[in-house]
């Protein structure tokens, strides 16, 4: 582990949410957290469905303004297009479209070869990263084209095998993505480039990152945490000096999901590997705390209050909690579920959408495996993360979108 100058408590820093929206993957706090003062439901039968949208395939979750929505999604195996509809009615608003495509290895064809990264918005532009490792600024009002930035083409470097898979990142005037075998920050109103950090061309692992970068505050100083397919990293956003650095057990570089931040801490977890709680210390280094045998593998977790809810690797397909203080596992579900849960959050109620199609309404209970509900809301596979803005939850499955609102 190598040990750089660092500062301490982490805690996210999200720009101001808005209570009504989803700008951006797993949401305005980009925790999986909804915010908003109303309780959700004990039951799914208080869901009632809106409207639906066919749409070509695609895996990006949808995004959700107080007006429209968009989704991504790949045409004719060759083409990227983006739609915007009407919030309230799924009415078509606009469309643009582009060429794009990359052909998965034959290892991950049952995947597809569909559009993947959520994309970003920002309350004017929408930034959509295609599978080529291409980032398009589309105006929102009419999806006008503002610029694009052809990562492979600008730097010099190979398209991701898996296609561009991480979500970008908005803050401020700036958008961070994790492209061109690095983290990259660009001026949003141009596509600039600012700076590229974190650069690897050796490792043949280290091409194309699965997980996505967050925000999070180190005693009053922002920090981007960023996990590449081997590594844990804390990067300065404003100079893009690495801070410190954190190798985390791997198989093949198959580490996808967003670690999480809790207290003074990071947690994670790998494909075939373990749990990891990753802890900055006031001496300016970072020690692992403790590790879990517990294996997380796409499925991001949430953190309420001293405990993570993690979805476990394909093999297990379990739902768990973990206490965040001490690594103890509380509880396991004692049955599977699906092979990957995209997770949202509202006061001690979770909503899980499995790939199968299934919603399901989990309490946040550190004592015991509570599911309070569960209910079948698509035909086809749904690996898009779900969205919920204000009273509506917003389903994206292979072959379409279906709006739904809680019943007051």
């Amino acid at each position: 582990m190598r040990l750089l100058p660092l500062a301490l408590a982490l805690s996210f820093i999200p720009a101001a949410p808005a209570e009504n929206t989803w700008p951006q993957w797993r949401g305005p706090l980009r925790t999986g957290e909804v915010p908003g003062a109303s309780e959700w439901p004990a039951s799914l039968a208080r869901l009632d469905r809106l409207w639906r949208v066919e749409l070509d395939k695609g895996f990006p979750g949808p995004i959700v303004t107080e007006d429209r929505v968009f989704v991504a999604e790949t045409a004719n195996t060759d083409t990227e297009l983006v739609r915007a509809l009407d919030r309230k009615s799924g009415r078509e608003l606009w469309r643009a479209s582009w060429k794009g495509k990359i052909s998965v290895p034959f290892y991950a064809k049952r995947s597809g070869d569909w559009i993947r990264a959520t994309p970003a918005w920002d309350g004017e532009a929408l930034y959509v990263a295609g599978m080529e490792e291409v980032l398009v600024a589309l105006d929102g009002k009419t999806g006008k084209e503002r610029w694009r930035v052809d990562f492979p083409l600008r730097f010099g470097t190979p398209k991701p095998e898996f296609g561009f898979a991480s979500s970008p990142l908005v803050h401020g005037e700036f958008i961070f993505v994790q492209a061109a075998n690095a983290l990259v920050k660009l001026r949003k109103k141009t596509g600039e480039t600012v700076w590229r950090t974190l650069e690897n061309r050796e490792n043949i692992f280290e091409s194309g990152a699965f997980s996505s970068p967050f925000l999070a505050r180190t005693n009053g100083r922002d920090v981007l945490l960023v996990q590449s397919r081997t590594t844990l990293h804390g990067v300065d956003p404003e100079s893009g000096k690495e801070i410190w650095s954190q190798p985390v057990p791997n198989f093949r570089g198959m580490n996808i999901l967003t670690p999480v931040a809790y207290r003074d801490g990071i947690f994670t977890s790998s494909y075939r590997n373990e749990s990891y709680f990753y802890r900055v210390r006031p001496d300016q280094s970072v020690e692992e705390v403790w590790r879990n045998k517990t294996k997380g593998y796409m499925s991001t977790p949430v953190v309420i209050g001293d405990f993570v809810y993690l979805h476990l690797h394909l093999q297990s397909q379990r739902f768990t909690c973990l206490d965040l203080r001490t690594g103890e596992t509380r509880w396991t579900s004692p049955q599977p579920f699906g092979q990957y849960w995209s997770l949202a959050v509202r006061g001690d109620k979770i909503l899980a959408l499995d790939e199968r199609g299934q919603l399901l309404l989990v309490r946040a209970n550190p004592d015991q495996f509570e599911l309070l509900d569960s209910r079948d809301v698509t035909e086809s596979s749904a690996w898009a993360h779900l969205a919920v803005a204000g009273e509506e939850v917003f389903i994206r499955d292979l072959n379409g979108i279906t709006a739904y609102r809680w019943k007051k």
